[in-house]
């Protein structure tokens, strides 16, 4: 199943993405499960799934405004580094844990939405990523254990503005400034990717590919990342890990490579989707 939350008719609501639109169940669940957090967070999962099975789209895509999967998370939580190319092109060394920082819900969003390159910088560049939403909350959860945790899987965007990320040696600047980040287009539920080291991420600028890599080749997996992540503070259903960019980041290209107003761009996960956002300046 494939659930999103968007905005229909100027009212939020959640839904599953069908072959040939949305149904819209927040019209029917919202009542009890008024955003797709709150379904998580109530364990509607079955229920939900129970309300899609053979009902018909309500709208088209066209008819709908994405937001970003989880709107409203608890939490972002980004790994930077996880991926080896990405560490060699960067000049970094490799860690015995995670690098972790934090992003703030109003840098996200939806799929088609603009991501928005700051007026303060010229250096607005992509990182195409495999982000994982938290289904069932825990602490100090088992490796073992992590993917029973786990709702479902999106494709996110981290947008970054590199010169503010580098301004020090904390990346948190660079990766908080307002509507840079994409998350969408929707999340495809756990029991459809079973195994999420099977996945094939692709970026792609204005129609040019600058990322490929499997999801097999992230050093820190999911399992390890939640279980990690759980030991310092508690997941909550809706909370958001995403979970590091493979190598070819426009910064270290040479010449590099930055989004500008008028561009696309695309980040397409196998078996998810592809979320898609131009790019605008700030106003």
């Amino acid at each position: 199943m494939k659930l999103m939350s968007f905005v229909r008719g100027g009212k939020p609501s959640w839904g599953a993405a069908a072959k040939d639109g949305v149904i819209d169940l927040g019209r029917t669940l919202g009542g009890k499960y008024p955003s797709l957090r709150a379904l998580l967070a109530g364990g509607g999962l079955e229920e939900a799934s129970k309300a899609a099975d053979g009902a018909k789209p309500d709208t088209g895509f066209d008819d709908v405004e994405f937001l970003p999967v989880i709107p409203d998370p608890d939490k972002i939580l980004c790994v930077g580094l996880n991926y080896k190319d990405h560490i060699a092109e960067t000049g970094r060394s490799d860690s015995d844990y995670p690098v972790l920082f934090s992003r703030y819900p109003d840098t996200q969003v939806g799929h088609g939405q603009a991501m928005i390159r700051p007026k303060v910088s010229t250096s607005f560049d992509y990182e195409g990523e495999l982000a994982v939403i938290i289904g069932k909350a825990g602490r100090h959860i088992a490796e073992a254990d992590s993917l029973g945790h786990v709702a479902g899987y999106a494709c996110y965007n981290d947008g970054s503005v590199r010169d503010w990320q580098r301004h020090t040696h904390q990346f948190l600047p660079g990766k908080n400034f307002p509507g840079t980040g994409g998350f969408g287009p929707w999340m495809v539920t756990a029991d459809e990717i079973p195994d999420p080291t099977s996945m094939t991420l692709v970026t792609r600028l204005n129609g040019q590919e600058m990322q490929r890599s499997g999801t097999d080749l992230l050093i820190f997996s999911v399992p390890f990342l939640i279980h990690y992540i759980s030991s310092f503070t508690e997941l909550h259903p809706g909370d958001v890990i995403s979970t590091g960019t493979p190598g070819g980041v426009g910064f270290k290209r040479k010449p590099p490579v930055f989004m500008n107003q008028g561009d696309t761009i695309e980040v397409e996960i196998d078996k998810i989707g592809t979320l898609t956002n131009p790019i605008t300046d700030e106003g």
